[in-house]
């Protein structure tokens, strides 16, 4: 049996093997790159209702859209969701 403090020095030594770029045994999801402006037309908003709905400012967005940034971390997630059901996402910021 191990104690709190093993598992605790188990799962800090596993993230700085991670953060080193070892992901032996992490589970790592990558999502997958999105088309903004065409997630923004699938779902027919302009770019001022679509940043006001899903919580982008309108800068970034526009930005995502002309290919100078690329969203990244959890901005990419929602956008994946957005992507394959908007429905649901837009029923659940309701």
């Amino acid at each position: 049996m191990s104690t709190p403090f093993e598992r605790i020095k188990q799962g800090l030594q596993e993230a700085i093997a991670h953060a080193k770029g070892d992901e032996h045994g992490v589970r790592v999801h990558r999502p997958r790159p999105v088309d903004v402006k065409a997630v923004r037309a699938k779902v027919g908003m302009t770019q001022e209702q679509f940043s006001a709905r899903f919580g982008f400012s309108t800068a970034t967005l526009r930005h995502w859209e002309r290919g100078d940034r690329t969203p990244r971390g959890p901005a990419l997630v929602l956008l994946n969701v957005i992507d394959h059901n908007p429905e649901a996402v837009i029923a659940a910021l309701a």
